[in-house]
């Protein structure tokens, strides 16, 4: 991907890039809902190691969205995540 991921301390959200049919596709996932539903025991820890423990579940929720019909910015949620588990 052209750009890498990072967190956006304004939006207290991971801002990320999946790349589908050849197209960088926009995602988002909140601080609370990447914790939350990959990481309940580490409320403290940074936003981007568990990003980076767990990118390939989070292109594929984002993958799925789009099949889905959702346009970019994809905002995924913790249930997007709970239903490829």
């Amino acid at each position: 991907m052209s750009q890498a991921a990072f967190f956006h301390a304004d939006s207290n959200a991971v801002r990320f890039w999946v790349e589908i049919d050849g197209h960088p596709v926009g995602a988002s996932i909140s601080r609370d809902a990447l914790h939350y539903a990959l990481r309940p025991d580490g409320r403290n820890e940074d936003p981007m190691e568990t990003f980076n423990a767990h990118t390939a579940r989070l292109d594929a929720a984002v993958r799925r969205r789009v099949a889905g019909g959702s346009i970019e910015p994809v905002m995924l949620r913790e249930h997007d995540l709970r239903a490829g588990a």
